[in-house]
């Protein structure tokens, strides 16, 4: 189009709002407004309708069920000895704890160790109380050192005690067995 033409009809455009007023033109305007975005919300509607239908058929689906493996009993069984340490090598756990609570910055009093054996579970535990002294945040690093480095240990009892309120070490005493086999890897 060249531009006298667009003057015309831009001429044309203002002849017609002056004659039919400024209130029909905007509402004109509005009402083409409102029939573009509902054909062009149709298809979207059309579409979000397909995509919740879709949603509602999976959500009746049940999930699919996996078949666990069967357990047996012996492997299990095989497994928990496997973990065990060896009875030999129980005073060298005690100097893993010892090296551990000097890491964690304990000082580490002379232990109390006792050895038994249980008939129902057929291994050997060592059980073994030690008194250290130091902050509340290093008496708990050590114990998680401590069971990290021993994976057949358990931690059975851990108790805190502070003399005076102002003092910043306090004492605790540790409580961890160790449970063990003669032969590793033997059956029980």
């Amino acid at each position: 189009m060249s531009a006298p033409t667009l003057t015309r009809l831009a001429l044309r455009a203002r002849l017609a709002v002056a004659a039919l007023g400024p209130f029909f033109c905007g509402a004109c305007v509005l009402l083409l407004a409102g029939g573009a975005a509902i054909i062009w919300l149709l298809p979207q509607h059309a579409l979000q309708a397909q995509r919740h239908a879709i949603a509602l058929g999976l959500a009746r689906m049940p999930p699919p069920v996996e078949k666990p493996a069967p357990v047996i009993a012996n492997e299990n069984l095989a497994l928990f000895y496997a973990t065990l340490g060896e009875k030999r090598y129980a005073e060298q756990q005690v100097k893993t704890l010892f090296g551990i609570a000097a890491k964690s910055g304990l000082s580490l009093s002379q232990g109390d160790y006792k050895a038994g054996y249980d008939r129902n579970a057929r291994l050997h535990t060592y059980q073994v109380t030690l008194p250290v002294k130091g902050s509340y945040g290093a008496i708990w690093k050590f114990t998680i050192l401590s069971l990290r480095a021993i994976p057949f240990a358990s931690l059975d009892e851990i108790s805190f005690k502070r003399d005076n309120l102002g003092e910043p070490a306090l004492e605790a005493r540790v409580r961890m067995t160790f449970y063990l086999q003669d032969v590793p890897g033997a059956p029980q």
